[in-house]
């Protein structure tokens, strides 16, 4: 734990400059988390091809298609709500063995796809894959029908020969990224089987107001002890990427917990001082089989008031019309959400410009 809390100090770096951190030392910030992905406008598919240059399938997909209209599902209790203003989603994803075989698959790739355009910003993990171009291809699919999205990726990792790669995929209307702020925390001490993604983005509105926030992406080894232990080091990741982000204090932790919030709350991640799980609550359960809560955003509640008291998970399986087999077939996750304000606030919730206010 001591080794995780040091690392505070090693990353404190002026001018809001994130560098990747890599066996206790500063290193050079991972090359396929800040090349931009390839315009949507590049490509040439169509609206029903999940490849790059591939034409149209013959027959549509045979899973229902979500639209706009459908809203995410919420589950679960809610702060009292603000409603002035425009607000963004964002969204944590596992979506299981995200790999070649699941993208080949026109039928899930389109469900994916459909799913991720829901959110603004969406947190993935579990992506299995040697093949670089995987979320590049992806991300084509979702804007092949006009949607305007981009991600970062982070390197492959894990303590088995099965590594994963943690990926945001955001929506570049309304979201921007900062592409030097995207690093892997380093963990020297091997404290975390996957070592959490963590990104700072902002909403695309005027700056002097805008929402500007970090995001730490993790997902948990679930077999015990393990888990516990790395609950407990969750809790020096926290405070270090806090403490490093200098005046931002918009820090979210999201992700697959592998721990529901009651499990959370016994270790010391659950007891810093005001953060607060947001999907919670007796029959509020994010697997598939709904019977589980693994996954979950953690907001500091007193610093990110831009959090509009709507939260819960996004049962994809009822607005698309699936049977549980079919939704199994995208995942054994169902995502988690939340919804924040576009605009920087203040303590008390009002619009907080950085022209006339100091940094909380």
């Amino acid at each position: 734990m001591q080794r995780l809390l040091s690392l505070a100090t090693m990353i404190a770096l002026g001018g809001g400059v994130w560098m990747f951190l890599s066996g206790g030392g500063l290193d050079q910030l991972a090359v396929d988390a800040n090349l931009p992905a390839t315009p949507a406008a590049a490509t040439n598919a169509g609206p029903g091809a999940w490849n790059p240059g591939a034409t149209a399938p013959a027959n549509p997909p045979a899973f229902p298609q979500a639209t706009t209209a459908n809203m995410p599902v919420t589950i679960g209790g809610a702060a009292p709500q603000l409603n002035d203003g425009p607000t963004i989603r964002i969204a944590s994803f596992n979506i299981q063995v995200f790999g070649d075989k699941k993208l080949s698959d026109s039928r899930v790739a389109h469900t994916l796809a459909k799913i991720v355009q829901q959110f603004d910003v969406v947190a993935i993990q579990e992506i299995r894959t040697q093949n670089d171009r995987h979320m590049e291809d992806f991300v084509r699919l979702i804007n092949s029908a006009g949607a305007h999205y981009d991600y970062v990726v982070g390197p492959r990792l894990g303590n088995s020969k099965s590594t994963e790669q943690y990926a945001y995929v955001f929506n570049t209307d309304k979201i921007m990224v900062d592409r030097v702020s995207v690093y892997t925390v380093g963990d020297p001490d091997n404290l975390l089987h996957r070592e959490p993604l963590v990104a700072s983005f902002s909403t695309k509105v005027d700056s002097s107001v805008a929402f500007t926030f970090t995001l730490v992406n993790v997902h948990t080894d679930p077999d015990a002890p393990v888990l516990t232990q790395e609950l407990e080091a969750l809790a020096e990741v926290y405070r270090v990427v806090r403490r490093a982000g200098g005046n931002e204090d918009d820090v979210i932790m999201l992700g697959d917990f592998n721990a529901d919030d009651q499990k959370m709350g016994q270790t010391r991640l659950g007891m810093i001082p005001d953060l607060k799980p947001l999907v919670r609550g007796a029959g509020v359960f994010s697997n598939t089989r709904q019977n589980a809560l693994y996954d979950n955003l953690l907001i500091h509640a007193s610093s990110t008031t831009e959090y509009m008291g709507r939260s819960g998970v996004y049962n994809y399986a009822q607005p698309l019309n699936m049977t549980q087999a079919q939704a199994e077939m995208v995942s054994d996750h169902f995502p988690v959400y939340a919804e924040f304000s576009a605009y920087e606030r203040d303590y008390n919730g009002r619009i907080a410009s950085r022209a006339t206010t100091t940094a909380r």
